[in-house]
């Protein structure tokens, strides 16, 4: 008479079986023990001919599923959790790369009253100002009253903007608009690059010959979003300004013409 399977011991982190496994991930028994004949699983712990699986491989199958949904095949997940083949480093510069790109700036710390002197709000008007200004992402309030900017620069053109006579209230406004446009531009840019260069690079296994190709694209992400946006906006902001002084003019020849005639 065989003896009943031998239970992983409570302290052990392998406690799942390769069925309550298939429960927890969604995936199949099958799919499972075809991801570990392929390497892509690390092996279970035996006790009695019954495998048993810690959290981790739970997280590994995830990532296998969260690759797979981004579009990459089974060869370029392969290659990803091999690190014999140095994958995982260039994984890591190409993250740090994604680092570069978004961060430029270091941030300022200011008090309370450094803020109001430069952007010219009162001791009333501060709760209001500063709610608004941390929502839009501007200013990150610290533990010891004082707040982060994390953009200087940006900050910098709200102080300019402000001390020509622009209202605060009106300049944050502004300022949403433009990050909800912004948004929306960046975000056509990191799909452009996701689906025209990062995912046939992904279906070709990621070849090793690729990834300086790969690594200058996202090097060059950042800067070609930035001049392709000034280029577009500097025309847009030309016309519009255009526009609006031709407009000026029209009503200061109609007022002159008709001296007694209605001002608008």
């Amino acid at each position: 008479m065989s003896s009943a399977p031998q239970l992983a011991p409570p302290d052990s982190p392998n406690q799942l079986t390769i069925g309550q496994l298939a429960a927890e991930s969604g995936m199949s028994v099958r799919n499972i023990r075809a991801h570990q004949a392929r390497g892509l699983l690390d092996p279970p712990e035996v006790r009695a001919r019954v495998g048993y699986y810690r959290p981790e491989h739970l997280e590994q199958l995830r990532l296998i599923r969260d690759l797979q949904d981004d579009g990459f095949n089974l060869g370029a997940i392969k290659r990803l959790v091999d690190h014999t083949q140095g994958t995982a480093a260039r994984l890591r510069r190409f993250g740090e790369a994604l680092s570069a790109v978004a961060t430029t700036e270091r941030g300022d710390t200011l008090s309370l009253e450094e803020l109001g002197r430069r952007f010219r709000f009162s001791a009333q008007e501060a709760p209001e100002v500063l709610a608004e200004a941390e929502r839009l992402g501007v200013l990150v309030p610290l533990a010891d009253g004082h707040f982060r900017a994390p953009s200087p620069s940006l900050l910098a053109i709200g102080e300019e903007v402000v001390s020509r006579g622009i209202s605060l209230r009106s300049a944050l406004a502004v300022l949403e608009d433009i990050d909800r446009h912004c948004d929306s531009v960046s975000r056509s840019f990191v799909e452009l690059f996701v689906h025209e260069i990062w995912k046939p690079f992904a279906q070709a296994d990621m070849p090793a010959e690729r990834w300086p190709e790969i690594e200058h694209a996202v090097a060059r992400l950042g800067p070609v979003a930035s001049e392709a946006l000034m280029a577009i906006f500097q025309r847009r902001l030309s016309a519009r300004l255009e526009g609006a002084f031709e407009e000026i003019n029209r009503r200061v020849a109609e007022r002159t013409a008709d001296p007694g005639g209605e001002k608008t």
